[in-house]
């Protein structure tokens, strides 16, 4: 397990794996919506708690196409298939990298870039923690999306067609975390409700995923 997880990090690393791809869209962002909307301060602290979680939502699903295509295009998928190790381990595996590479990544340089969208100093802690808390539902929710889609060919669009949907309660409650914490609000609800969304989502879609790709392996 160590070793697939490794790998695919190698290859999110090299050009063209979409380690900055994630981070480089974050960034347009942050520094493109204060052009549109205006340097008001009020404005922008009211509006970054949602830009910044649509941002890193939008991040995650860049690369999402990448997470099985490429195995699938050089046979790597149909090894992985009949190895010892489990296919929902290697859904599992896959997806922690993909957060490794995007939503850690994200989640590190988002205090950075809420000071260009004013949000509070005292909101920073709770933004990392919302995403620390719901980027893991994006990566999982995502290898699902992708698992359903591998062999498609063009499937990117059709990907983020099934997958975005499924964002909507993470972006919803992460978003809200921030805001009641910019606030100064009680969160724990929000908080609570985005976390039992990441649990769910490991618990049960490693396995959806893994069923998805046997069925389009055969």
């Amino acid at each position: 397990m160590m070793a697939l997880l490794l790998r695919d990090l190698r290859l999110s690393f090299r050009a063209g794996g979409g380690f900055g791809l994630g981070l480089g869209f974050f960034l347009l962002v942050a520094v493109l919506v204060p052009l549109g909307v205006g340097p008001e301060a009020g404005t922008l602290r009211l509006i970054a708690p949602g830009i910044l979680w649509v941002g890193a939502l939008l991040a995650c699903l860049l690369s999402l196409d990448r997470m099985f295509a490429l195995d699938h295009e050089d046979g790597s998928l149909d090894l992985l298939a009949t190895s010892p190790l489990p296919l929902e381990g290697a859904v599992a595996i896959k997806a922690c990298a993909h957060w490794l590479v995007t939503g850690l990544a994200l989640t590190l340089v988002s205090p950075v870039l809420a000071v260009l969208l004013n949000l509070p100093p005292g909101a920073m802690p709770w933004l990392m923690l919302s995403l620390l808390t719901g980027t893991p539902a994006l990566s999982v929710i995502g290898a699902f999306g992708a698992a359903l889609t591998v062999g498609v060919k063009r499937g990117g669009l059709l990907l983020s067609l099934l997958v975005l949907p499924l964002y909507v309660p993470t972006l919803i409650f992460g978003a809200e975390v921030v805001r009641r914490g910019a606030a100064g609000d009680a969160l724990s609800t929000p908080l609570a409700l985005l976390a039992a969304i990441t649990l769910g989502s490991l618990a049960l879609l490693p396995f959806a995923a893994a069923a998805a790709l046997r069925i389009n392996l055969r």
